[in-house]
């Protein structure tokens, strides 16, 4: 990002030790380490920043802190994934030093670092308070399945949007693409605060998506349109696959 370095930017990956799908998740094994650990790699590739795992587990802890990352420890009681990374952020970072927080999702264990370096690329722009990514749909099966989150936006430039909804919906009407959201986030510090101190809003409980919150609020969030969408490991099956693309990167 231009006029950014190293100490601006705070990389934060949450890691919830509770899982009704996949139980234990951050300790999954993939190629020989655990979940987690092989997500904070992926952040560490990047070279954008401090790379910090929130947990709420001491046995995540450990692992983490064994593997040569910096780890905090957070409540159990956080149902999102930003309002642990914000207790991370004022643990770690109590001075203000931090310019830009990305928020990887520690379930993202074979995100690219280009994926990662892209998200904060809408930030080049004062006005925007979060970044998001999104890719086109090529999938018709996924142009209409509630789980695949869609953003509607309006073209600002050839890979950007300035998103205008989030929605599990078939959106928008008409000819032209369609766009699968991805969950990886760079915030302004100040956006990251100012959200984290408002409630939960009508239309975010409606779709059950966090981000509407920060829409209904005024806030702009811009979104970088990449070409492929990291694999999100939520079930056994997810994880198998995980391990078969890290696999064929080593060999």
């Amino acid at each position: 990002m231009t006029g950014s370095n190293l100490d601006d930017v705070l990389v934060l990956i949450p890691a919830r030790m509770a899982s009704t799908r996949l139980p234990g998740k951050p300790l999954a094994d993939i190629c020989g380490l655990p979940m987690i650990v092989q997500v904070a790699l992926r952040a560490k590739e990047a070279e954008i920043g401090r790379v910090v795992v929130a947990v709420d587990d001491q046995q995540v802890f450990d692992v983490v802190a064994k593997a040569g990352f910096e780890v905090v420890m957070t409540s159990k009681d956080h149902q999102v994934g930003s309002d642990r990374i914000y207790e991370a952020l004022t643990k770690v970072d109590p001075e203000g030093h931090a310019k830009f927080i990305v928020n990887v999702q520690g379930d993202l264990p074979t995100v690219d670092r280009e994926t990662v370096r892209a998200s904060l690329r809408p930030l080049e722009n004062e006005t925007t308070d979060i970044a998001t990514l999104a890719v086109v749909i090529d999938d018709e099966a996924d142009k209409t399945a509630p789980h695949i989150v869609k953003v509607v936006g309006s073209p600002i430039s050839e890979t950007r949007l300035r998103s205008l909804y989030f929605t599990r919906a078939t959106a928008p009407y008409g000819n032209g693409p369609l766009y699968h959201h991805i969950g990886l986030y760079t915030y302004r510090r100040a956006a990251l605060e100012r959200y984290v101190s408002l409630g939960p809003s009508v239309l975010e409980k409606r779709e059950s998506l966090e981000q509407l919150r920060a829409l209904e609020a005024g806030m702009r969030i811009d979104v970088e349109i990449v070409k492929t969408v990291p694999l999100g490991v939520d079930t056994p099956a997810d994880l198998e696959k995980a391990r078969r693309i890290l696999s064929a990167r080593k060999a």
